[in-house]
């Protein structure tokens, strides 16, 4: 059974910077393009960041494009978001997500069939 564990979560202060690592474990991550999502209180859940099965092609949502960089180390089951210039509109629980079913990765949540737990980031102002 894949699962998905993310880490490097917490508090922050706004111009700050968190890395995010979520580790995938009963599978092998060289067979998934790979997702970052969040989710704010009272809000959907929403693509942040996106890595294909090489790693050679990301994206990025347009609110985080230029702050964030996501990457993956496959020898390593694991992937990253570094996350910089932290603002308070980031505060959000992060999943990471898989898909196993395609090469490229998608911005739209029903496509990925394996989602960690979440780790919270809250930004402070």
């Amino acid at each position: 059974q894949v699962r998905l564990a993310e880490s490097g979560g917490g508090l922050a202060q706004a111009g700050g910077s968190l890395r995010l690592s979520c580790a995938v474990s009963g599978g092998t991550l060289s067979s998934y393009a790979m997702g970052w999502f969040r989710q704010a209180p009272g809000k959907e859940r929403e693509f942040v960041a996106g890595i294909t099965l090489s790693g050679g092609n990301t994206g990025y949502a347009d609110s985080v494009k230029d702050r964030f960089t996501i990457s993956r180390d496959n020898a390593k089951n694991t992937v990253y978001l570094r996350m910089n210039s932290l603002k308070p509109d980031d505060t959000a629980v992060y999943y990471c997500a898989a898909d196993p079913r395609s090469s490229w990765y998608k911005r739209d949540r029903v496509s990925y069939n394996y989602w960690g737990q979440g780790t919270q980031v809250t930004v402070s102002s």
